[in-house]
């Protein structure tokens, strides 16, 4: 985590968040469909399950986990969280196995000997699919799905599935496909073997005057997938252009932006929905937010913020796909603060935590101020095994000043994160005196729509302010500096 770190080590197993529906206008709402629940594959062999007439039959997966560190609990823990993206994106884990590396084989990744156990393996699990921890190089790709014969994915693949799935707006549509295909163009095969070329020079291949060098039908494939690429880049240069002109006109109001940032399945849509009364789809499921989504919300203060959602991180995120969605994801550099949100109770939310400042890092916004969210405290027991108060965790855990325990599903802790909102803002407020000449109301309007008043009078010349106001707005003031009059 940035900063200072605490150690979080529980492993009381994470329960399914709550989906708050209130109602409310919003700013900017991008709306969400409700999806299908999360469900769990298993690990041992079964016998196929008995599928209803209308209702099409699961993949059955077989999974690969890497080790090239040695540590057997990383590796699990990695393929605990492959079964689930794989669940997620409706296949059916019949299996796992993993292999300990030094040096990736360059065709198998694995060793020969375990493309023979995986082999033996697929025939007696009756497996679809092999699915990979990693991402695959496309000659791993290939020799791997010539040696099983049967379809070959990657950790890369299942998660770019999940996205295609999930987006909803145009934007994210663009930005998954975008990262398909560049993604699947390296990878391309020659599923065409059986045709000849399309204009060769020998007998019965287009006749006198369209002989050539002719072009294969792979070769084609790449083509107009370079072709679709150029031009998904050009529609999303448009849609970064039209989000542009949407964040400077947020910047002209100077209303502060917060961004909520975690690991997916963090919580962070029911917190968004708990402060901002909102009904954003919030499930136990992996990337059951996509899109971004913003409210505006007004704090106790009497501060209106922008709140936005933004799609949660994951370990080993695809590259392509933090291209893809990089003016997505850039919305955490418009912010004034970050909150990050994290799983309190996963028992691996200190690697979840490095996971999402890697990334943060990566877009640049790593010195952004953050305030860390340890979510689902309602699930945490106690030495006694009753439900801890924020303050319990605080003082158990030693946390730094700028972790807040909370639980977003049951609304506690929520009072102190708010609190802990409004003092990291006011830090950015610039301390203003002005004395307003008549005239210049709309100045006055402006410093109480905007600012915090402490001081307000109406002397001889104009109406004297003091108080504290954005950094935006401070150069409206400068014109007309003065001192109260004693």
């Amino acid at each position: 985590m940035s900063g200072n770190s605490a150690n979080l080590t529980n492993t009381t197993p994470p329960e399914t968040v709550e989906t708050v529906t209130l109602t409310q206008p919003s700013l900017g709402n991008i709306e969400l469909e409700p999806l299908e629940d999360l469900v769990v594959g298993p690990r041992e062999k079964h016998p196929r399950a008995t599928n209803h007439k209308t209702a099409a039959p699961h993949e059955r997966a077989l999974l690969v986990g890497i080790g090239q560190n040695g540590d057997l609990f990383e590796v699990q823990d990695s393929l605990d969280e492959l079964e689930q993206l794989c669940a997620t994106a409706g296949l059916e884990v019949v299996g796992r196995t993993y292999q300990n590396i030094g040096q990736p084989h360059r065709a198998f990744l694995v060793g020969t000997g375990k493309v023979e156990e995986l082999k033996k393996m697929c025939r007696d699990l009756e497996v679809d699919v092999v699915v990979f921890d990693r991402e695959l190089t496309p000659t791993q790709t290939r020799e791997l799905e010539e040696a099983f014969g049967i379809k070959l994915l990657d950790r890369t693949g299942i998660i770019l599935d999940i996205f295609a799935h999930r987006a909803r707006t145009h934007e994210g549509r663009l930005q998954v496909e975008l990262a398909q295909l560049e993604y699947r163009l390296p990878r391309l095969t020659r599923l065409w073997t059986h045709l000849s070329r399309q204009t060769g020079g020998g007998r019965g291949a287009g006749g006198v005057g369209v002989r050539g060098p002719g072009e294969t039908q792979l070769e084609v494939d790449r083509r107009s997938s370079r072709a679709r690429v150029a031009h998904l880049k050009r529609e999303l240069e448009n849609v970064h252009t039209h989000r542009e002109l949407y964040r400077r006109r947020r910047k002209a109001e100077g209303i502060p932006v917060v961004s909520l940032v975690g690991y997916t399945n963090a919580g962070k849509s029911t917190l968004l929905n708990k402060l901002a009364n909102s009904d954003v789809y919030a499930e136990n499921q992996l990337f059951a937010t996509l899109d971004p989504t913003t409210r505006r919300v007004k704090l106790p203060n009497g501060r209106e913020i922008l709140l936005t959602d933004t799609v949660g991180f994951i370990q080993r995120l695809p590259t392509n796909l933090i291209e893809a969605f990089r003016s997505t994801l850039e919305e955490v550099n418009e912010a004034d603060l970050l909150i990050h949100v994290l799983d309190f109770t996963h028992p691996n939310a200190q690697e979840q935590a490095e996971t999402v400042d890697s990334v943060l890092k990566e877009l640049g916004a790593e010195d952004k101020p953050q305030i860390v969210a340890l979510n689902k405290i309602d699930q945490y027991r106690g030495e006694e095994g009753g439900v801890v108060s924020p303050e319990e965790v605080t003082q158990e855990f030693e946390l730094p000043e700028e972790y807040v325990p909370i639980s977003a599903a049951k609304g506690i802790g929520l009072d102190l994160l708010v609190a802990k909102i409004e003092a990291a803002l006011d830090k950015t407020l610039k301390e203003v005196e002005t004395l307003i000449p008549y005239g210049k109301e709309e100045l006055v309007a402006l410093f109480h729509q905007k600012g915090f008043i402490e001081i307000e009078e109406h002397q001889e010349t104009g109406t004297y302010l003091k108080g504290r106001v954005p950094p935006k707005f401070e150069a409206y003031f400068a014109k007309y500096p003065a001192r109260r009059a004693s």
